[in-house]
């Protein structure tokens, strides 16, 4: 890897073609390929842009949705390829995008070296050769892609086999000529793990390379190693671990049961090399029935993300926990170069307090989710509301899994479920009180399809005349840190510490910060069901609480170590700890806490 770090997925538009803006200069990114409609699209622009004929991929055709997210793929990397090829020949002048290749480069890369050495010299026949060194030896930024397993509505018949829509997009990466990695989020589906098994790329060559290789997006160890493990018994090997914070992350927050960050990056820190030796036995054992042989184990990468916002931070976390490579997502939506934010939706994202950041309940898949208040899509959810009109006109169909009502699936944010079950909750005869609270709860759904791919079409400029300017918007609570608009140079100026980019508003370690969230999202939780608290809640409850003392208990043994900071900062740090400690002793699930 050129870089330390990666863009991880945003949204379903927002880092739909940031590869096309990044992997020139060594940066991977995440695509998402769920939204085959905006893939399309998005292959029609490029195409245009490129003044080539676009051949659309007609819903009507066999295995439609496949081929679209292959045709993209293959255009996105042809494109990547083009732009690399151009920048290698570029001479080694200021302002050229080969120059700024090697200026983005953290000063810890061999290759950054090379180049100062490069810029040192004086005699033409040394400097030459080293140019010709530092072109042979750059690399392209990845283009990834994530699937999220729960997103997964069955499709007709698709050549006689059933698909569904993890299943058609994994076909679409498997069948496309990228070699790369798929990221796998939202947990374990068996059903999609066991249909990679159909294609070979995710098989080795002799020397243990991988065409395609597979990365697991986790929250915790005990799950990790269960994936990987069914994976293995398979023949699959997992090239990469990418812990991802539970609650301080962008999207969708799948919370753990209590169990933090710092804590989980130890455990793995301390079990890799045992896991890599248990799931290496599998391995072999299942590629051998495939004919393959190899003596060592491919190599495994952990790397982490969610809630880093500073380089130290970065470094600590790098160093410590002996990751391989750290990810930043949301403070690239504040990068226009990078990502698809609109000009509304980016000026508000600029301007924003750290109020306007929460987690909601506002995803149709039933998941907590980052929610941004001041989001065009939450001003249309509540217009709706007050014309005696919730609900969102459903089109796309992904999030569609609810028959509480209806033979055939629909969407809890769809204008046809929520109008039903609010004519059933009239029918209930709730108090008004009791009324609002459920009301609340059924209206708060946002289309979610609709709102995370229309940045990209209002950005582009190719929104139709009909569709909703309404966007949605899923940043982790940490851009609250970031206030601006910046450029791509000084975003990574910032993640390697050259630059500060934070804001004045008081920011607490990114374990902290997580920890604070967590001990939020169990207030809230035990008010909610304070009035119908069941043993097995209260147990929830209670093992959640010691959860969080573990990981309290652990930040207290690790701020000592934290050496790359002051004195000063680290006795803040235990201060908070102690802090959040009293708060969390004082939660009782018998009692209503103030949220």
């Amino acid at each position: 890897m050129s870089h330390t770090f990666h863009i991880p997925v945003l949204g379903l538009a927002y880092s739909v073609d940031t590869p096309v803006k990044v992997a020139r200069y060594g940066i991977s990114s995440v695509v998402s390929i769920v939204d085959d409609m905006l893939i399309e699209r998005m292959r029609k622009l490029y195409t245009e842009k490129r003044n080539e004929t676009f051949v659309p991929i007609d819903p009507k055709e066999i295995d439609f949705r496949s081929k679209r997210i292959t045709a993209y793929l293959n255009l996105i990397k042809k494109i990547v390829d083009e732009q690399f090829e151009d920048l290698r020949k570029q001479a080694f002048n200021e302002g050229t995008d080969v120059t700024r290749y090697f200026e983005l480069l953290p000063d810890t890369s061999p290759l950054k070296s090379k180049y100062k050495e490069m810029l040192f010299r004086q005699d033409s026949i040394v400097v030459s050769a080293l140019q010709q060194e530092l072109r042979n030896e750059m690399q392209k930024g990845e283009i990834q892609v994530n699937i999220m397993a729960k997103v997964d509505r069955m499709n007709p018949d698709t050549n006689g086999e059933q698909l569904s829509d993890s299943l058609t997009a994994l076909k679409g990466f498997a069948e496309s000529n990228i070699n790369s990695a798929v990221v796998l989020s939202a947990g374990m589906n068996p059903r999609l793990y066991s249909y990679l098994e159909n294609f070979a790329d995710f098989l080795p060559d002799l020397s243990g390379q991988f065409k395609k290789s597979i990365i697991l997006k986790v929250s915790d160890f005990r799950s990790a190693l269960i994936q990987a493990k069914f994976l293995a018994k398979k023949g699959l090997w997992v090239s990469e671990f990418r812990i991802e914070s539970g609650l301080n992350c962008g999207g969708h927050a799948f919370a753990t049961e209590g169990y933090l960050l710092g804590p989980i990056l130890e455990e793995f820190k301390l079990k890799k090399q045992e896991m890599i030796s248990e799931l290496h036995e599998m391995y072999s054992k299942a590629i051998l029935e495939k004919g393959i042989q190899l003596s060592q184990a491919p190599l495994m990468k952990i790397s982490v993300q969610g809630g880093i916002g500073t380089a130290n931070e970065n470094n600590f976390l790098m160093e410590h926990y002996q990751l391989d490579a750290t990810g930043w997502g949301s403070p690239f939506l504040l990068v226009p170069e990078a990502t698809n934010v609109d000009e509304e939706t980016l000026e508000l994202l600029s301007t924003a307090s750290k109020d306007d950041f929460y987690i909601s309940n506002s995803s149709p898949l039933g998941i907590p989710f980052n929610n941004f208040r001041k989001s065009t899509s939450e001003k249309q959810r509540l217009e709706r509301i007050a014309k005696g009109r919730p609900g969102s006109p459903c089109v796309k169909k992904f999030l569609s899994t609810n028959t509480e009502f209806t033979e055939l699936p629909i969407c809890t944010a769809s204008r046809e479920y929520q109008n039903l079950k609010i004519k059933q909750l009239e029918a209930e005869g709730l108090q008004p009180e009791d009324f609002q609270t459920k009301f609340n709860e059924i209206t708060e759904k946002i289309c979610l399809c609709e709102g995370l791919a229309a940045p990209a079409y209002l950005k582009n400029g190719i929104l139709k005349p009909k569709e909703s300017r309404a966007v949605a918007i899923c940043p982790g609570p940490n851009i609250a840190y970031f206030s601006g608009k910046f450029s791509l140079d000084e975003m990574v100026s910032h993640i390697y510490g050259k630059l500060n980019l934070l804001n004045d508003t008081e920011r607490p370690n990114l374990f902290v910060n997580e920890l604070n969230l967590y001990v939020e999202y169990l207030k809230k939780d035990i008010s909610k069901h304070l009035q119908e608290m069941s043993d097995k809640k209260a147990k929830y409850i209670s093992k959640f609480k010691e959860q969080l003392q573990v990981g309290i208990d652990y930040y207290k043994q690790l701020v000592p170590k934290i050496t790359d900071q002051t004195e000063v900062y680290r006795k803040k740090m235990m201060n908070e700890l102690q802090e959040i400690e009293e708060q969390l002793q004082h939660l009782n699930p018998a009692v209503k806490q103030e949220v």
